[in-house]
């Protein structure tokens, strides 16, 4: 058995939402910040990155 890679979603805007993507596998909604300097986030709850659209050939 093997474990599913996090996503990975590019995103236009520093600042996300994330709600693990609906009511059956999701979590609490949280914001979170992409640092200027590091171009991704990742949530807490579900591991998805974030990553800032400037960083996205690097991710």
């Amino acid at each position: 058995m093997t474990t599913q890679a996090p996503e990975t979603k590019v995103v236009d805007k520093r600042k996300v939402a994330c709600d693990g993507g609906g009511p059956a596998g999701g979590h609490p909604r949280v914001w979170l910040t992409i640092p200027e300097d590091v171009g991704y986030v990742e949530c807490g709850y579900c591991d998805t990155k974030y990553v800032y659209q400037d960083f996205a050939k690097d991710a």
